[in-house]
């Protein structure tokens, strides 16, 4: 039995610091998900409404191209209409908006539960909600089984197509390979499938795979689209028919289709949950995605320059040939108890605000398309800027409701599994509340894990140790014996053993963390032959400083180095834990594998656990 076969893995590189105590603060660009209140000042008496929107509008909404919420509430107050600037009539009635960003997909999922469970923990009950595309508001009446939106009443106010957004100088080397300006699946599946990859395609470099990264469909609407865009291009592929109009169950529910989807989802480097960490990881430069999907505006958000990376070269954006969709940021009102007839005229009010010329010219500074015909599509939507405002000249027509659900619902069996070796530091600087919190991470990420996903189990004091799940116990970690222990990998209930191992750990001894590193990535890279088609990664919870390992840190940093050229590398993310973390070590071991330091804080540990769980 090959190592890869004894090893249930799974990636989660979650360095809890090498040091005993004090928090690292972490760059966080998270938007808030549920709907998280932003401060506003009303008129008196004011009808109060509440709007969750799609992170992406607080551009314009409350954000730094303009405060769309804000100059609404003022007119109020000023005594004004915010519509024509005259004074209020006596008697008229103001409005005041409050509200804040939220995933699209995680307030679907908020709304959905007001009506079926309002005892869950995630209860949303907007005034309006402004997902990015309106597959949500259909989802939301699917699940419900009731028409919650009207999605003839719930205009658009912000236009923006999924793109690819990929990197100038690799969609020139396809288009000059292919002889064709017209670029989608097919060829960039070619890549992936070229003997040399994309040395075939003349871009030197150690790498010749592709990377690609896409967000999570059950929580971004980028996603869900991109999803939804790769059934349509496999159902196509397979069913003989190239121009597809509509995609029904029976597609998405045939075995060479879903097949298709899988093929493209190999292309994925790492997933995350949320765009807001993939516009920050693509702009690294091509060294660590070649293209990623985005709205629109992201892209152009990039190449603004907005981004904490300066990103190497120009990002552009590829419509594929095969169809896009566009997301519409609709303002859709619930046909719910929580919303009074009075509300309900104060939201159309608020809608016919944002919609209004002098509001839409905003919306396109931010990067969108404007929905106003007034206001005259420009910059930024421009190829300067990456973009190409001809363009989609494809657009897929949006599937009933219930194929878009079985769409989502089919994620678990055609993204890309992952096989993730969890490491956790025992060290006497773990003594007392530090190794509590560590077990309580490390149980938590296991709670969020998917079945499909591989884990294994690495521990590490003096010495890093191996969970055997065919002796039930840790033993010693040597990666180049490890062909001679048998059943590393857990079949049925292997995860359960793994957290009574977890539970029984205490600290003690010193810390060999640059060998429990080392030694857990060798692993993996000898079970490739066996997992070529899955994500690999490391996760290390870790409070101290390296005390007793053999191995030096640039080893460590070298060999991260040496396998990105990998289909799949061994991804690390390291998480510091602790006021006198090794941050220049643990931000070298990041570098090196292209990832960033995230803070164990355990006041937002949970938050952490999200964003790296969302890798796989």
């Amino acid at each position: 039995m090959s190592t890869f076969k004894k090893v249930v893995t799974i990636l989660f590189p979650l360095l809890f610091a090498l040091a005993c105590g004090g928090i690292l603060s972490g760059d966080d660009g998270d938007a808030v998900d549920s709907g998280g209140q932003v401060a506003v000042a009303c008129a008196a008496n004011a009808v109060e409404i509440e709007i969750i929107y799609a992170p992406e509008s607080e551009l314009y909404l409350n954000g730094e191209v303009y405060d769309a919420i804000n100059q609404f509430n003022q007119a109020y107050i000023d005594g004004k209409d915010p519509l024509t600037g005259d004074a209020l009539a006596e008697g008229e009635q103001a409005v005041c908006v409050k509200g804040g960003p939220g995933s699209s997909g995680k307030i679907a999922q908020g709304i959905i539960n007001a009506i079926i469970a309002p005892n869950n923990v995630n209860v949303a009950q907007p005034t309006i909600y402004s997902p990015s595309v309106s597959h949500w508001l259909a989802l939301v009446n699917f699940q419900t089984g009731r028409q919650m939106f009207d999605l003839a009443d719930s205009p658009s106010t912000a236009l923006a197509p999924v793109v690819m957004a990929i990197w100038e100088s690799r969609l020139k080397a396809i288009q000059d390979k292919s002889g064709s300006e017209g670029v989608g699946w097919e060829e960039l599946l070619a890549v992936l499938n070229s003997p040399n990859g994309w040395a075939d395609y003349n871009i030197s470099g150690d790498r010749t795979t592709v990377y690609y990264g896409h967000t999570d469909p059950f929580i971004s609407s980028t996603a869900l689209s991109t999803l939804i865009a790769e059934f349509y291009a496999s159902a196509r592929a397979n069913s003989g028919d190239p121009d597809l109009r509509r995609l029904t169950l029976e597609q998405v529910n045939d075995p060479a289709v879903q097949q298709g989807v899988r093929d493209i989802e190999e292309l994925i480097r790492h997933y995350s949950s949320r765009t807001t960490e993939f516009k920050e990881y693509i702009a690294q430069g091509p060294d660590y995605l070649d293209f990623v999907a985005l709205e629109e505006n992201d892209l152009i958000f990039i190449n603004q320059g907005k981004t904490s990376y300066q990103p190497p070269e120009k990002l552009v954006a590829l419509y594929p040939k095969e169809g896009t969709f566009w997301h519409e940021h609709p303002f859709a009102i619930p046909k719910a108890d929580w919303v009074t007839d009075e509300q309900r005229a104060a939201a159309k009010v608020f809608t016919e605000f944002i919609r209004s010329e002098a509001v839409q010219q905003k919306v396109m500074e931010s990067g969108f398309r404007p929905v106003n015909p007034g206001v005259t599509v420009g910059y930024p939507i421009a190829p300067e800027l990456g973009v190409d405002p001809n363009q989609p000249a494809t657009i897929l027509e949006v599937p009933d409701p219930e194929v878009v659900a079985a769409v989502q619902s089919s994620w678990q069996f055609v993204k890309k599994q992952a096989d993730v070796l969890l490491v956790i530091d025992t060290s006497c600087s773990m003594e007392g509340s530090k190794i509590d919190q560590a077990k309580t991470a490390a149980l938590a990420f296991l709670d969020n894990m998917p079945t499909q996903n591989r884990v294994g189990l690495v521990t590490f004091d003096s010495q890093p140790r191996v969970y055997d799940f065919s002796a039930n116990a840790l033993i010693y970690l040597d990666a180049s014996t490890m062909d001679s222990v048998e059943a590393l990998v857990s079949a049925e209930g292997g995860q359960n053993k793994i957290r009574d191992q977890i539970n029984s750990l205490d600290a003690g001894g010193d810390t060999s963390l640059y060998d429990a590193i080392l030694q857990s990535i060798k692993l993996l890279e000898k079970s490739r032959e066996d997992s070529d088609d899955r994500i690999q990664s490391i996760v290390v919870l870790s409070d101290g400083q390296d005390t007793s390992s053999l191995t030096a840190l640039q080893t460590v940093v070298d060999q991260i180095a040496r396998g990105r050229e990998d289909r799949n590398p061994v991804i690390v993310v390291p998480v510091a834990y602790g006021g006198d973390a090794d941050i220049n070590a643990l931000n070298g071991i990041a570098r090196a594998s292209a990832t960033r330091v995230q803070s164990g804080d355990p006041d937002n540990i949970q938050k952490v656990l999200e964003i790296i769980s969302s890798y796989f």
